[in-house]
């Protein structure tokens, strides 16, 4: 990949969880983007339940005199967090430092990366990309925005020309079906395996709820977290090097 002239350090911005293993799971996969381009600052911070909060992570860097950074938000869909969170958290940096160069760049997904870190998962857990023995039931957490919904079910239906049996969305709250359901909806229309693709960011409570429940409705395989599979920190270096794009040609 060919990155841009100007570099600015990057606050990336995870969900957060009370579950220790998350925050260990987006410090491995930040690890692998530090590795990828040491030039770059990469700081962690979290919406909730884990600190550091991105406006101190944000504030500190403009008392160190850093002309800017890049927010990147750590989601796998545009939804609630990206929609209204992250831009209720920079619109008073931006107040207090009116100097400092705040970008944005976009949410990991969609992006056919993460699609090849989804099947990267499956594999490890035994399943050959697009089996046509097997329906894949694609789950994700689930969100109150109706369009982040309608992401997962374009996903899925994309998904369903790569040779699986079927594909299908589901989701883990806030929206139907839920993924037991669709596990038993797929045999019940007579596919011979089902199983689940985890479109998660990391292990956590929705993570095992879906592999208990859905392990319990009959599927064969159920994915880990996406973690820090390489395809995701490409991706976040991609989405990265995207929000610099303007800055880079400014500069050229």
């Amino acid at each position: 990949m060919r990155y841009p002239p100007v570099t600015q350090p990057m606050v990336a911005v995870a969900h957060g969880s009370r579950d220790p293993r998350a925050a260990a799971t987006v410090e491995e996969l930040l690890d692998a983007v530090r590795a990828r381009r040491p030039d770059v600052p990469v700081l962690t911070s979290y919406l909730d339940h884990a600190p550091p909060a991105p406006d101190r992570v944000l504030d500190g860097l403009a008392a160190t005199g850093a002309g800017g950074a890049v927010v990147l938000p750590l989601l796998l869909t545009a939804a609630y967090h990206s929609k209204s969170d992250i831009p209720g958290v920079l619109a008073p940096i931006r107040r207090r430092h009116p100097l400092f160069d705040v970008r944005t760049a976009a949410t990991l997904g969609p992006h056919p990366l993460l699609m090849a870190a989804l099947e990267r998962r499956l594999a490890e857990a035994g399943v050959e990309t697009g089996d046509p023995g097997t329906a894949v039931v694609l789950v994700s957490a689930g969100s109150s925005d109706p369009s982040a919904n309608a992401t997962i079910g374009r996903l899925a239906r994309e998904w369903r020309g790569r040779g699986w049996y079927g594909a299908v969305p589901a989701f883990a709250s806030a929206a139907r079906p839920d993924p037991a359901s669709a596990v038993r909806a797929l045999y019940e229309a007579g596919a011979p395996r089902v199983a689940v693709a985890s479109y998660f960011m990391a292990p956590g409570h929705f993570a095992d709820k879906v592999r208990a429940e859905t392990l319990a409705a009959g599927a064969t395989a159920v994915s880990a977290a996406l973690g820090a599979a390489p395809e995701l920190a490409d991706l976040v270096l991609l989405r990265y090097t995207e929000a610099l794009a303007p800055a880079a040609a400014a500069a050229v």
